[in-house]
C-alpha cells in the first residue's frame, strides 16, 4: 500500500460548525470527526466500535486527534454528536476536500475525468424515523473516491433531487455517467450548462428516444458511414464476457436532446465456462461527447467503469462495513455515518488500497499508517 499526500482532512472538517455550547463541552467536534474517520479506517462498523477505538488505543493517539482526556468519547456521546451535527455541512466539507484531492491527483488533458452517479437505500431507516433514507453519491471513476453525496426521502424522488448534487460538483471538464433513472432532458441540460459532458443509458422511461436510437442500429448498413465500433472480452471466475459497442452520429441533426453528439448500442454476451449457458443483453445510450473527444473504445471503457460505484462503494459499505445491518437509523445519523464511511474509503483508495477489508486490518494493526494517511503525522 503506497501512501500519497492528500489535501488536509483536518482543515476540511474544521469547517463544520459545532452545534453545542462551549460550556461543558468535553470533546471538540473536529476531534470526534477525525477519530471516527481513523476508527473506520481501522474497520469500525458502528458508533460503539468508534468509541472502543478511542478507549483501546490510548492517550498517545487521542492527543494527536486533539483529545486531551484519558479516554475518547463514549458511544452515547458519539451518537449525540452525530445526531446534532449538520449532515449537510459534513457533506459539503467532504465535497470540497474531494474536489481538492481530484485536482491534486491530476491527469493529462487528453484523459477523460469521469464521475459516476447512483443511489443506495439505507434499509430500515424510513421505518425508524430517518428523514432521508436514500443516498445519492458521485464517485470518481479514476480514483474510486466519493466526490459528493446527498440524501433524499426515497428512491422514487432520487431523480428530482439530482440538481443539488450536480450543483455541488465541479462539472466543467468532467464526464457524468448515470443509470437510466437519471436519463432526462433536465439532467442532461444541467450537465451541459455546467460545462460537463454525459454518458447515459436509455431505457423504457424515455420511449421515444429509445425507439429513435434502435432505428439507427436497425439500419446500420445504410448508416455505416456514421458508425464506429469497439469490443472487449474479459474473463472473471467462470464467466467470459464480450462487450461490443457501436456508436453513431446519425441523429445529430434530428434529436432534440441537450448536447447530444452520439448514440450508442452495447451488446453483452456472457458465457458460463462450465455450463456453457449463454446470456445476451442489449442496451442503448446517449452521450454529449463527439467522436473527436471520445472514441468508441473510450466510450466502452466509460460505460463499464460507471459500475465502479457499485463494486467500489456500495458493495464495500454493505459487506466490509455492514451498513445495511446497522441499528442506527434515526434522523440524520445514518447520513453522517455514511458520509464518514465514504471519507474513510476514499482515503484508503488514495493510499493505494484495492481490498478495503485488508486495508482496514492493516490500519488497525498499525495506527501510524492511518494517521499518516490523513495527514496528522509525517510519513516515516
Amino acid at each position: 500500500m503506497t501512501i500519497q499526500r492528500v489535501p488536509s482532512l483536518h482543515d476540511a472538517l474544521a469547517e463544520v460548525s459545532d452545534f453545542r455550547q462551549a460550556s461543558g463541552r468535553r470533546y471538540d467536534l473536529l476531534a470526534v470527526l477525525l477519530l471516527s474517520c481513523v476508527a473506520m479506517m481501522s474497520g469500525a462498523r458502528s458508533q460503539s466500535a468508534i468509541a472502543d477505538w478511542g478507549k483501546n488505543y490510548g492517550q498517545r493517539w487521542l492527543k494527536l486527534l486533539g483529545i486531551n482526556r484519558p479516554r475518547g468519547p463514549s458511544q452515547p456521546t458519539v451518537h449525540r454528536i452525530f445526531k446534532g451535527v449538520d449532515a449537510c455541512q459534513v457533506e459539503r466539507a467532504i465535497t470540497l476536500w474531494a474536489d481538492a484531492m481530484l485536482r491534486s491527483f491530476s491527469v493529462s488533458e487528453a484523459a477523460l475525468e469521469a464521475l459516476a452517479i447512483d443511489g443506495k437505500s439505507l434499509r430500515g431507516s424510513h421505518k425508524q424515523g430517518a428523514k432521508e433514507d436514500h443516498l445519492v453519491s458521485a464517485l470518481s471513476h479514476r480514483l474510486g473516491v466519493v466526490v459528493a453525496q446527498i440524501a433524499v426521502a426515497d428512491k422514487s424522488k432520487e431523480n428530482g433531487c439530482l440538481e443539488p448534487l450536480l450543483e455541488a460538483i465541479v462539472l466543467e471538464g468532467r464526464v457524468i455517467t448515470t443509470d437510466a433513472l437519471h436519463t432526462t432532458r433536465a439532467v442532461a441540460q444541467k450537465i451541459i450548462e455546467g460545462g460537463g459532458d454525459y454518458l447515459q443509458p436509455v431505457k423504457a422511461n424515455q420511449p421515444t428516444l429509445l425507439e429513435d436510437i434502435r432505428e439507427v442500429f436497425n439500419h446500420a448498413e445504410e448508416l455505416k458511414d456514421t458508425i464506429t465500433k469497439a469490443q472487449t472480452t474479459d474473463q472473471h471466475a467462470d464467466r467470459i464476457e464480450t462487450r461490443s459497442l457501436r456508436t453513431s452520429t446519425a441523429l445529430q441533426d434530428y434529436l432534440d436532446w441537450p448536447g447530444h453528439a452520439q448514440v450508442l448500442e452495447l451488446r453483452r454476451v456472457i458465457v458460463n465456462k462450465h455450463t456453457r449457458k449463454t446470456r445476451h443483453e442489449l442496451v442503448y445510450g446517449i452521450t454529449s461527447l463527439p467522436p473527436a473527444e471520445a472514441s468508441a473504445k473510450e466510450l466502452l471503457k466509460l460505460w463499464r467503469e460507471h459500475w465502479h460505484i457499485e463494486n467500489k462503494l456500495h458493495y464495500v459499505r454493505d459487506v466490509t462495513f455492514d451498513e445495511d445491518r446497522s441499528q442506527v437509523r434515526s434522523e440524520s445519523v445514518p447520513q453522517v455515518m455514511a458520509a464518514l464511511r465514504n471519507l474513510a474509503i476514499s482515503v484508503m483508495r488514495l493510499c493505494g488500497a484495492d481490498n478495503i477489508a485488508a486495508a482496514c486490518r492493516r490500519y488497525a494493526a498499525n495506527p501510524t499508517l492511518a494517521f499518516a494517511a490523513i495527514g496528522l503525522i509525517k510519513r516515516e
